[in-house]
């Protein structure tokens, strides 16, 4: 692996697993980052990366423009993708679920064929996905590699759509591929709509911490650097054409979480109004809310001897600690600053 293409490397994941090939990993080939820089893609998430163009290249473009990427392929000698770019905002799928097609699908074929052109210096196509491609889970069980899929919104039904795609063409013209279906990450970087950050700055600002139905849905919760671990060690290690379910073992109801948030905000900032846990307001549910997923990681940690490092109480500590150090960064992604800076440098 000599030059890694890695699609969505503005985003939450995609710019954390960046930064952790890039400076912690064994990996000394080169990463082209293409990105659309759409509302969560910033440039300002890889600040301070090594810009040496024999080990970092950021190229604006869209993986639907099949012109665009057969250009990035060739220009770049691409020989291994690692694809995060996706629309993945389940509220956002519900009001407009034409982007999540065109991405999620459209996006996921155009890298697949432009890969099977080039199958002659193909070492890996690494598909990343989610596992709300299951469905929904009652109190007991867990997802597996074999679970059965059942979406239940147009953002899970697309990523189901674009595994079934990254799938097919390793079955069928005997690509290698790689999937992985990973639990809810939270970390640094994270955009403020999603439900850890939103909680985390409401909180700062004390303003109204809003939770859907009884807020008893339950997550498995996954720190995004022990996410970056594993998507590696699967692209090195990984047996191709499988699926590895990644995990943090953090399950925890919704409500849970946003208490948890509110206490250790209390500990380290404190307010005048009393707990943070007044601020939690429940409001109406989403449309298809799944009740729980939790991810069976018994494969990855068998195969691959991948655990993740971080418990959820370590995790969001440090995210928690990281939101609080980086208030420019938070203001420039609430005022919309930030695309005022991109349209500038990037000519939108």
């Amino acid at each position: 692996m000599k030059n890694i293409l890695v699609t969505g490397g503005c985003g939450f994941i995609g710019s954390n697993f960046i930064r952790y090939l890039l400076s912690e990993s064994d990996f000394n080939g080169r990463v082209i980052n293409v990105d659309r820089l759409t509302y969560a893609g910033n440039p300002e998430n890889l600040a301070g990366i090594d810009t040496n163009k024999d080990r970092y290249v950021f190229v604006k473009a869209d993986i639907c423009d099949r012109i665009a990427m057969s250009e990035v392929f060739d220009s770049f000698q691409i020989d291994t993708i690692c694809h995060f770019a996706a629309e993945s905002h389940v509220d956002r799928s519900i009001a407009e679920p034409d982007a999540f097609i065109n991405t999620n699908i459209n996006g996921t074929f155009n890298l697949l064929e432009l890969a099977r052109q080039d199958m002659h210096r193909l070492e890996l196509f690494h598909h990343v996905s989610t596992d709300e491609v299951y469905g929904s889970l009652g109190r007991d069980g867990y997802f597996t590699e074999t679970t059965a899929y059942d979406p239940s919104s147009p953002y899970s039904a697309s990523k189901a759509a674009s595994d079934h795609l990254a799938m097919a063409y390793s079955r069928t013209y005997g690509m290698p591929i790689t999937l992985s279906n990973c639990s809810n990450n939270y970390g640094p970087y994270h955009f403020p709509e999603k439900l850890i950050p939103l909680m985390i700055l409401n909180a700062l600002e004390e303003k109204p911490l809003p939770v859907y139905g009884n807020g008893q849905n339950v997550r498995d919760w996954l720190f995004v650097r022990d996410h970056c671990r594993a998507v590696w060690l699967i692209m090195q290690k990984g047996r191709r054409g499988e699926t590895y379910n990644v995990g943090g073992r953090c399950e925890m109801t919704n409500l849970s979480v946003v208490e948890l948030i509110c206490d250790i905000m209390d500990e380290i900032v404190p307010t005048a109004a009393g707990s943070r846990r007044n601020l939690i307001t429940f409001v109406k549910d989403r449309p298809g809310h799944d009740l729980r997923y939790a991810i069976d990681c018994g494969k990855i940690e068998k195969e691959l001897g991948w655990l993740p490092e971080e418990s959820f109480e370590t995790g969001i500590r440090k995210t928690i600690h990281w939101y609080l150090e980086h208030r420019d960064w938070v203001t420039r992604i609430k005022t919309g600053a930030y695309l005022e800076w991109i349209e500038s440098h990037y000519q939108m």
